[in-house]
């Protein structure tokens, strides 16, 4: 199976009990994100410990749940998140699982040609 990321991802900023399965994320999602479960988009989540994560989405015919948990170390979630839900790219996604923090993470400005 070949998985395309939604357009949008979602991190929560709240630990999560990673006992719930499909239908306690989508509680979450719908109760506390104001988000609608089907809409194309990922949710991230985490434990407390930041060392077990759950990603849940729906792909038009049901919803896939993934889970990782990660032996030595933790994930590196954003610690300055000022409401439930947080937006980030596909490629934050990315370090997130390879364990490095998004917030330290700097780009190098764009550089314009003057003609």
């Amino acid at each position: 199976m070949i998985m395309t990321l939604p357009n949008k991802i979602y991190i929560s900023s709240a630990n999560v009990d990673m006992r719930k399965s499909i239908d306690g994320l989508v509680s979450i999602v719908e109760g506390s994100f104001n988000c609608s479960s089907t809409d194309d988009a990922l949710f991230v989540f985490h434990n407390r410990y930041c060392d077990k994560i759950k990603m849940l989405y729906w792909n038009t015919e049901g919803f896939c749940l993934l889970y990782k948990r990660i032996e030595k170390g933790r994930f590196r979630f954003p610690t300055k998140i000022d409401s439930p839900v947080y937006t980030i790219t596909e490629e934050e996604l990315l370090w997130l699982l390879h364990g490095l923090k998004i917030e330290d993470i700097r780009h190098y400005k764009k550089v314009v040609s003057e003609q």
